[in-house]
């Protein structure tokens, strides 16, 4: 059983699964999810923190409506469009559409026509508005997904390891962008990583897991303002969370 919610503007995001299970190819029923209860505050970035494979993916799948079968609930927050919006590892851009219409077509019809040049100026977009995904690295295609995303102004962003299979420094350039669009379009944000680092350089908590079937193992606040968030000083952070979580 499952029960899914919406709550008022200033509510937060809420996550309380029971369980989650899935059946196997040798047809063994394996627990993904066990007491899993957390929430993340409106307007605020979280990262979802723990092993590959303990089930991060999994409640992203579930809060998207894409995975039913599970018992418990979630409370959506609402505000702005009252949409939620996704990016995940693969920037699944339509081949055959432009960088700007492969935006645009994430909007309403209604909203078909705003002006998008302050996001697509944020993300390094604006001479790219007319090429076919074909044409752009990967790191260009994640910044467009970015762009797509952003653009609906959701009351909730998913976000699923997008900086995943990037080289390092494409994937800071990038950690960076999101944080400067998200500064300037702020949403409740919660993004599933393995990378502690980049967990610490984005998010304002950070929701520790288990390894599956998964649990919160504990809550890791950031109380430094990103702009401070250096190399020393994330070296400072990742010493401070090996202690606590080691």
């Amino acid at each position: 059983m499952n029960d899914t919610q919406h709550a008022g503007a200033a509510a937060p995001l809420k996550v309380e699964i029971a369980e989650k299970t899935f059946r196997s190819a040798e047809d063994v029923i394996i627990a993904a999810l066990r007491g899993l209860s957390f929430e993340v505050r409106q307007g605020e970035f979280a990262c979802l923190l723990g092993p590959s494979g303990c089930g991060k993916t999994t409640t992203l799948r579930i809060l998207l409506g894409l995975d039913r079968e599970f018992s418990g609930s979630y409370q959506l927050p609402e505000g702005g469009s009252s949409r939620i919006a996704a990016v995940f590892q693969e920037p699944v851009l339509l081949p055959w559409r432009t960088v700007e219409q492969n935006v645009r077509l994430a909007l309403s019809r209604d909203a078909r026509d705003m002006d998008l040049d302050g996001l697509f100026d944020i993300l390094g977009l604006s001479a790219m508005r007319s090429l076919y995904p074909s044409e752009l690295s990967l790191g260009l295609a994640r910044r467009a997904a970015l762009a797509r995303a952003f653009a609906t102004e959701p009351a909730v962003l998913l976000l699923d390891e997008p900086f995943a299979s990037l080289d390092e420094r494409t994937a800071d350039r990038l950690r960076r962008l999101l944080m400067t669009v998200w500064s300037a379009r702020p949403t409740t944000a919660l993004m599933v990583t393995h990378n502690l680092r980049e967990a610490l350089l984005l998010a304002d908590r950070v929701i520790v897991l288990s390894s599956r079937p998964a649990h919160v193992l504990g809550i890791f606040e950031v109380e430094m303002a990103r702009q401070a968030r250096d190399t020393k000083a994330l070296d400072d952070l990742v010493s401070d969370f090996r202690t606590r979580f080691p």
